[in-house]
């Protein structure tokens, strides 16, 4: 019996809309969030409203350009090449991203009567950010329930999976092929399949080929 509301911290990438997916199964009552943040791409809140729509998803997008320039990252800068380093956090990284977005998000949720906040963090292939950790999301929670006076419920349903596992559950929740052509995770902005160059779309892939592989087994 589906109760409960949520809300999806919503990019329009393979993780948060398997996210968005799995919420949908979940709960009664769900809604989305994307955070327009100075990204690379504005295609990434188009992608995100488009699937909310086709979905039928209340869909809400927050202003949040102060990130870009308290944070300047190779996400939010043209100018700054991606990179990875051994040992370094990727230069993909945007300082308190996280922390700003479920924040806002669980904020949010308190307007709309929602108790849960969705969100596709993992720390299995978390690439090395600090605020995608397992501790983070709990201390998280506990702090924006004592700052409310509430009881939210920061969902992770990522959070121990890899990324073939990630597609696997986007199979269970009949999203693969959505999921496959719809979203967008590559770095310089093209949909489905990506550039295949970037780590992002590397990552996509290696979970994807993975996860083909162990159903032909």
């Amino acid at each position: 019996m589906k109760k409960d509301k949520a809300i999806v911290v919503f990019s329009g990438g393979q993780d948060s809309t398997t996210c968005l997916f799995w919420a949908l199964e979940q709960f009664e009552k769900v809604e989305a969030v994307t955070f327009n943040y100075g990204q690379r791409h504005a295609l990434e809140l188009e992608v995100a409203a488009e699937i909310a729509a086709d979905l039928n998803v209340p869909h809400h997008i927050l202003d949040m350009s102060l990130l870009n320039q308290l944070a300047p990252s190779a996400l939010t800068r043209h100018d700054e090449e991606i990179t990875e380093k051994e040992g370094e956090l990727p230069s993909t990284f945007v300082p308190g991203r996280n922390l700003v977005f479920l924040s806002f998000a669980t904020i949010l949720a308190k307007q709309v009567g929602a108790k849960h906040i969705v969100t596709g963090v993992c720390e299995t292939d978390f690439s090395g950010y600090p605020d995608c950790r397992d501790i983070f999301i709990k201390s998280l929670n506990v702090s924006l329930n004592l700052s409310m006076d509430d009881q939210f419920v920061i969902d992770t349903p990522l959070m121990w999976l890899n990324k073939a596992e990630t597609w696997e559950l986007a199979d269970q929740l009949n999203a693969f092929d959505y999921v496959r052509e719809k979203t967008l995770t590559c770095y310089n902005g093209i949909k489905g399949a990506g550039c295949g160059e970037c780590p992002a779309c590397q990552l996509r892939k290696r979970g994807l080929d993975q996860y083909l592989a162990g159903k032909e087994e």
